[in-house]
């Protein structure tokens, strides 16, 4: 074979590529092209009951001696600890914070004017409880422990009683079947709508699952919700 046959040859095999390479990329796109999706949301949201309750309960004493201030402060937790006791808690779900004392005179409260009571100490005794029904019912009779000289900061944010729901893993699968229905749900009537049929699920992706109040004024319900996004293929 001569050098020139060669060189035909070999242009002729090159276009024979290109042509090919061309008709095959023209293929992927119309395969592309063809493929129809639709892409859907699944919601599923739930009420449950908090299970869990964290309750600190804030007491103050005012006074010019220190030493005296500490054994009010003894004397108020003995008293919150038999009334919890008595509402039906077990010692073991309290804990006892640290006791603050602010000195007047060293942070020149009042801009130097004459103050009543130089200290002011304050202590918190937390309780950690599933008893979550007996913490509402007994947050109702606190005025029994002021009848008893125990004065109690109330109503500030870090004092508020805190509920959670720690059992999520327990309806994980139910409400992850339940969104997963409700999108395929709706993947079906769209594809009713257009006119098709519903294939298989091209992509699926989780969201995360979230709980909150169901609303501020009762924060032992909560709303557990998650979100799922699949994508179907639609097919003829």
């Amino acid at each position: 074979m001569t050098k020139s046959s060669a060189t035909i040859i070999g242009i002729f095999l090159f276009a024979g590529l290109l042509g090919l390479g061309y008709t095959l990329g023209n293929s992927l796109l119309a395969l592309k092209g063809m493929e129809r999706t639709v892409s859907v949301k699944g919601l599923s949201e739930r009420e449950v009951k908090a299970d869990i309750a964290i309750w600190p309960i804030q007491y103050v004493r005012l006074g010019n001696d220190l030493a005296t201030l500490y054994t009010e402060l003894e004397r108020d937790r003995a008293r919150i600890e038999a009334f919890l006791i008595s509402e039906g808690f077990r010692a073991e779900e309290m804990s006892l914070g640290a006791p603050s004392i602010i000195d007047k005179l060293s942070h020149e409260y009042g801009g130097g004017e004459k103050i009543s009571f130089r200290y002011v100490a304050s202590q918190t005794l937390s309780l950690y409880t599933p008893s979550v029904d007996l913490v509402r019912s007994s947050a109702a009779k606190l005025s029994d422990l002021g009848k008893q000289g125990v004065v109690l900061r109330v109503g500030e944010y870090e004092n508020q009683i805190e509920y959670l729901y720690t059992r999520l893993n327990e309806i994980k699968p139910a409400m992850i079947e339940e969104a997963t229905l409700s999108a395929r749900a709706s993947a079906q009537k769209f594809a009713e709508d257009s006119k098709s049929r519903l294939g298989k699920i091209k992509s699926a992706s989780q969201g995360q699952f979230t709980i909150g109040n169901r609303d501020k004024n009762t924060p032992y319900i909560k709303s557990v919700r998650v979100v799922s996004t699949i994508e179907y293929y639609l097919d003829d």
